[in-house]
Protein backbone atom coordinates (compact mmCIF):
# COMPACT_ATOMS: atom_id res chain seq x y z
CA UNK A 1 0.00 0.00 0.00
CA UNK A 2 1.46 3.41 -0.92
CA UNK A 3 2.74 5.63 1.88
CA UNK A 4 1.25 9.06 2.49
CA UNK A 5 3.95 11.61 3.27
CA UNK A 6 3.16 15.12 4.44
CA UNK A 7 5.62 17.96 4.26
CA UNK A 8 5.90 21.21 6.15
CA UNK A 9 7.30 23.76 3.70
CA UNK A 10 8.63 27.30 3.83
CA UNK A 11 9.41 29.32 0.73
CA UNK A 12 10.29 32.73 -0.58
CA UNK A 13 7.78 33.31 -3.37
CA UNK A 14 9.59 36.27 -4.93
CA UNK A 15 10.93 34.32 -7.91
CA UNK A 16 7.89 32.12 -8.55
CA UNK A 17 4.53 32.39 -10.27
CA UNK A 18 2.75 31.13 -7.19
CA UNK A 19 2.26 27.68 -5.73
CA UNK A 20 0.30 25.92 -8.45
CA UNK A 21 1.85 24.25 -11.46
CA UNK A 22 1.35 26.35 -14.63
CA UNK A 23 0.61 25.10 -18.13
CA UNK A 24 2.79 27.82 -19.62
CA UNK A 25 5.83 26.45 -17.81
CA UNK A 26 6.54 29.42 -15.54
CA UNK A 27 8.44 28.41 -12.37
CA UNK A 28 6.17 27.50 -9.46
CA UNK A 29 6.70 26.05 -6.00
CA UNK A 30 4.65 22.93 -6.73
CA UNK A 31 6.51 22.21 -9.97
CA UNK A 32 9.92 22.66 -8.34
CA UNK A 33 9.01 20.32 -5.49
CA UNK A 34 7.46 17.68 -7.74
CA UNK A 35 10.51 17.67 -10.00
CA UNK A 36 12.90 17.18 -7.08
CA UNK A 37 10.68 14.62 -5.34
CA UNK A 38 10.33 12.59 -8.53
CA UNK A 39 14.10 12.53 -8.98
CA UNK A 40 14.65 11.62 -5.33
CA UNK A 41 12.13 8.77 -5.25
CA UNK A 42 12.77 7.69 -8.87
CA UNK A 43 9.06 7.71 -9.65
CA UNK A 44 6.52 10.38 -10.67
CA UNK A 45 5.16 12.36 -7.75
CA UNK A 46 2.04 14.53 -7.59
CA UNK A 47 2.06 16.94 -4.66
CA UNK A 48 -1.22 18.12 -3.10
CA UNK A 49 -0.97 21.46 -1.29
CA UNK A 50 -3.22 22.80 1.44
CA UNK A 51 -4.00 25.78 -0.77
CA UNK A 52 -2.63 28.10 -3.40
CA UNK A 53 -0.52 31.19 -3.06
CA UNK A 54 -0.21 33.83 -5.76
CA UNK A 55 2.96 34.96 -7.48
CA UNK A 56 5.25 36.74 -5.02
CA UNK A 57 3.48 35.42 -1.89
CA UNK A 58 5.59 33.64 0.75
CA UNK A 59 4.97 30.75 3.13
CA UNK A 60 6.30 29.86 6.56
CA UNK A 61 4.07 26.82 7.11
CA UNK A 62 2.59 25.42 3.90
CA UNK A 63 1.53 21.79 4.22
CA UNK A 64 1.46 19.37 1.29
CA UNK A 65 1.21 15.61 0.90
CA UNK A 66 1.96 12.96 -1.70
CA UNK A 67 1.67 9.21 -2.15
CA UNK A 68 4.67 7.05 -2.88
CA UNK A 69 5.77 3.44 -2.95
CA UNK A 70 9.37 4.46 -2.25
CA UNK A 71 10.81 2.77 0.83
CA UNK A 72 13.44 5.39 1.65
CA UNK A 73 13.52 6.75 5.22
CA UNK A 74 11.68 9.93 6.16
CA UNK A 75 14.91 11.87 6.50
CA UNK A 76 15.32 11.59 2.72
CA UNK A 77 12.14 13.66 2.30
CA UNK A 78 13.46 16.43 4.55
CA UNK A 79 17.26 16.69 4.62
CA UNK A 80 17.68 14.79 1.37
CA UNK A 81 15.13 16.89 -0.45
CA UNK A 82 16.61 20.13 0.89
CA UNK A 83 19.93 19.13 -0.65
CA UNK A 84 18.26 19.10 -4.08
CA UNK A 85 16.04 22.15 -3.73
CA UNK A 86 17.02 25.75 -4.43
CA UNK A 87 17.68 27.77 -1.25
CA UNK A 88 14.39 29.71 -1.53
CA UNK A 89 12.40 26.52 -0.79
CA UNK A 90 12.98 24.56 2.43
CA UNK A 91 11.40 21.43 3.88
CA UNK A 92 10.94 22.04 7.60
CA UNK A 93 9.70 18.52 8.30
CA UNK A 94 8.42 15.28 6.80
CA UNK A 95 6.06 12.85 8.47
CA UNK A 96 4.12 9.70 7.72
CA UNK A 97 0.41 10.45 7.52
CA UNK A 98 -2.66 8.23 7.65
CA UNK A 99 -3.98 7.25 4.23
CA UNK A 100 -7.12 9.38 4.67
CA UNK A 101 -5.14 12.58 5.32
CA UNK A 102 -5.50 15.36 2.74
CA UNK A 103 -3.54 18.58 3.09
CA UNK A 104 -6.46 20.69 1.86
CA UNK A 105 -9.59 18.83 2.89
CA UNK A 106 -8.36 17.86 6.37
CA UNK A 107 -7.48 21.47 7.21
CA UNK A 108 -9.62 23.31 9.76
CA UNK A 109 -8.28 26.77 8.97
CA UNK A 110 -5.33 28.96 8.04
CA UNK A 111 -3.44 31.94 9.38
CA UNK A 112 -2.03 34.59 7.05
CA UNK A 113 0.15 37.58 7.93
CA UNK A 114 0.38 40.78 5.95
CA UNK A 115 3.47 42.96 6.52
CA UNK A 116 3.70 46.59 5.47
CA UNK A 117 5.80 49.70 6.08
CA UNK A 118 4.36 53.21 6.33
CA UNK A 119 7.57 55.25 6.47
CA UNK A 120 8.61 57.56 3.63
CA UNK A 121 11.57 55.51 2.34
CA UNK A 122 11.67 51.72 2.29
CA UNK A 123 14.98 49.89 2.62
CA UNK A 124 15.83 47.99 -0.59
CA UNK A 125 16.33 44.69 1.22
CA UNK A 126 12.73 44.60 2.45
CA UNK A 127 10.98 45.42 -0.82
CA UNK A 128 10.17 41.75 -1.56
CA UNK A 129 8.86 41.03 1.94
CA UNK A 130 6.66 43.96 2.94
CA UNK A 131 4.44 46.37 1.08
CA UNK A 132 5.34 50.04 1.09
CA UNK A 133 2.31 52.11 2.09
CA UNK A 134 3.73 55.54 3.01
CA UNK A 135 1.67 57.82 5.21
CA UNK A 136 0.48 58.13 8.82
CA UNK A 137 -1.15 54.93 10.10
CA UNK A 138 -3.32 54.77 13.24
CA UNK A 139 -4.20 51.16 14.19
CA UNK A 140 -6.95 52.26 16.60
CA UNK A 141 -8.98 53.34 13.59
CA UNK A 142 -9.34 49.69 12.59
CA UNK A 143 -11.20 48.50 15.69
CA UNK A 144 -14.79 49.14 14.49
CA UNK A 145 -14.01 47.51 11.14
CA UNK A 146 -12.40 44.46 12.74
CA UNK A 147 -15.45 43.97 14.97
CA UNK A 148 -17.61 43.84 11.84
CA UNK A 149 -15.34 41.60 9.76
CA UNK A 150 -14.77 38.91 12.40
CA UNK A 151 -17.45 36.25 12.11
CA UNK A 152 -19.19 34.39 9.30
CA UNK A 153 -20.04 36.51 6.26
CA UNK A 154 -20.34 36.53 2.51
CA UNK A 155 -16.95 37.99 1.53
CA UNK A 156 -17.75 38.51 -2.16
CA UNK A 157 -16.60 42.14 -1.88
CA UNK A 158 -13.16 40.89 -0.86
CA UNK A 159 -12.71 38.35 -3.65
CA UNK A 160 -10.79 38.98 -6.85
CA UNK A 161 -13.17 39.91 -9.69
CA UNK A 162 -13.99 36.95 -11.92
CA UNK A 163 -12.70 34.28 -9.51
CA UNK A 164 -16.10 32.79 -8.81
CA UNK A 165 -16.48 31.48 -12.37
CA UNK A 166 -12.99 29.97 -12.43
CA UNK A 167 -12.64 28.40 -8.99
CA UNK A 168 -14.23 25.15 -7.90
CA UNK A 169 -16.75 25.76 -5.14
CA UNK A 170 -17.68 23.62 -2.18
CA UNK A 171 -21.30 24.70 -1.95
CA UNK A 172 -20.81 27.66 0.38
CA UNK A 173 -20.10 30.25 -2.29
CA UNK A 174 -18.21 33.22 -0.86
CA UNK A 175 -19.20 32.54 2.77
CA UNK A 176 -16.21 32.23 5.08
CA UNK A 177 -15.58 32.59 8.83
CA UNK A 178 -12.86 34.84 10.19
CA UNK A 179 -12.04 33.86 13.76
CA UNK A 180 -9.48 36.54 14.50
CA UNK A 181 -7.90 39.64 12.96
CA UNK A 182 -5.17 41.62 14.68
CA UNK A 183 -2.89 44.52 13.76
CA UNK A 184 0.35 44.91 15.70
CA UNK A 185 3.63 46.81 15.32
CA UNK A 186 6.67 44.73 14.32
CA UNK A 187 9.37 44.57 17.02
CA UNK A 188 8.73 48.17 18.05
CA UNK A 189 10.20 49.37 14.74
CA UNK A 190 8.47 52.63 13.78
CA UNK A 191 6.27 52.28 10.74
CA UNK A 192 6.45 48.48 10.50
CA UNK A 193 3.13 46.65 10.91
CA UNK A 194 1.63 43.17 10.62
CA UNK A 195 -2.03 42.26 10.17
CA UNK A 196 -2.91 38.63 10.94
CA UNK A 197 -6.00 36.80 9.74
CA UNK A 198 -7.15 33.41 11.02
CA UNK A 199 -10.17 31.78 9.43
CA UNK A 200 -11.68 28.58 8.11
CA UNK A 201 -10.83 29.47 4.52
CA UNK A 202 -10.02 32.35 2.21
CA UNK A 203 -11.18 33.39 -1.23
CA UNK A 204 -8.83 34.31 -4.08
CA UNK A 205 -6.86 37.42 -3.01
CA UNK A 206 -9.19 37.86 -0.02
CA UNK A 207 -6.38 38.57 2.45
CA UNK A 208 -4.74 41.09 0.12
CA UNK A 209 -8.02 42.95 -0.47
CA UNK A 210 -8.86 42.92 3.25
CA UNK A 211 -5.35 44.22 3.98
CA UNK A 212 -5.59 46.96 1.38
CA UNK A 213 -8.95 48.06 2.76
CA UNK A 214 -7.76 48.04 6.38
CA UNK A 215 -4.60 49.96 5.54
CA UNK A 216 -6.76 52.62 3.86
CA UNK A 217 -8.85 52.83 7.03
CA UNK A 218 -5.77 53.09 9.23
CA UNK A 219 -4.44 55.89 7.06
CA UNK A 220 -7.73 57.81 7.17
CA UNK A 221 -8.49 57.29 3.47
CA UNK A 222 -11.64 55.33 4.30
CA UNK A 223 -13.94 55.27 7.35
CA UNK A 224 -14.09 52.15 9.53
CA UNK A 225 -17.88 52.45 9.55
CA UNK A 226 -17.89 51.51 5.87
CA UNK A 227 -16.99 47.89 6.65
CA UNK A 228 -20.59 46.73 7.10
CA UNK A 229 -21.69 48.40 3.87
CA UNK A 230 -18.76 46.87 1.98
CA UNK A 231 -19.75 43.38 3.16
CA UNK A 232 -23.40 43.97 2.33
CA UNK A 233 -22.57 45.19 -1.19
CA UNK A 234 -21.10 41.82 -2.25
CA UNK A 235 -19.30 43.79 -4.92
CA UNK A 236 -15.52 43.91 -5.38
CA UNK A 237 -15.62 47.60 -6.33
CA UNK A 238 -16.96 48.49 -2.87
CA UNK A 239 -13.74 47.43 -1.08
CA UNK A 240 -10.27 48.96 -1.10
CA UNK A 241 -7.27 48.25 -3.28
CA UNK A 242 -5.59 44.85 -3.53
CA UNK A 243 -2.43 45.10 -1.42
CA UNK A 244 0.81 43.96 -3.13
CA UNK A 245 1.63 40.26 -3.01
CA UNK A 246 5.09 40.79 -1.50
CA UNK A 247 3.74 41.51 1.99
CA UNK A 248 1.72 38.30 2.31
CA UNK A 249 2.90 35.24 4.26
CA UNK A 250 1.02 31.98 4.79
CA UNK A 251 1.95 31.31 8.42
CA UNK A 252 0.06 28.17 9.44
CA UNK A 253 -2.39 25.54 8.30
CA UNK A 254 -4.48 24.36 11.22
CA UNK A 255 -5.45 20.70 11.69
CA UNK A 256 -6.96 18.63 14.42
CA UNK A 257 -4.15 17.55 16.79
CA UNK A 258 -5.22 13.97 16.23
CA UNK A 259 -4.31 14.32 12.55
CA UNK A 260 -1.33 16.63 12.36
CA UNK A 261 -0.07 19.73 14.11
CA UNK A 262 2.14 21.81 11.76
CA UNK A 263 3.74 23.65 14.67
CA UNK A 264 5.07 20.39 16.13
CA UNK A 265 8.60 19.25 15.24
CA UNK A 266 8.77 16.84 12.32
CA UNK A 267 11.52 14.30 11.83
Amino acid sequence: MPRTIRLLIAYDGSGYHGWQRQRQGEPTIQQELETRLSALSQQPVTLHGAGRTDAGVHALGMVAHFHTSATMPLVAFSKGLNALLPPDIRILGAEEAPSHFHSRFSALGKTYRYDFFTGPVQLPGSRFYQAHCPGPFVPERLKPALAVLVGTHDFSSFERSGSRDKEATDGRGAVRSLNRISCVPVLARPGHWSIRFTGDGFLRQMVRILSGTLIEIGQGKRRAEEAAAILAARDRTAAGHTAPACGLFLENIHYSPQIFCPQAPCS
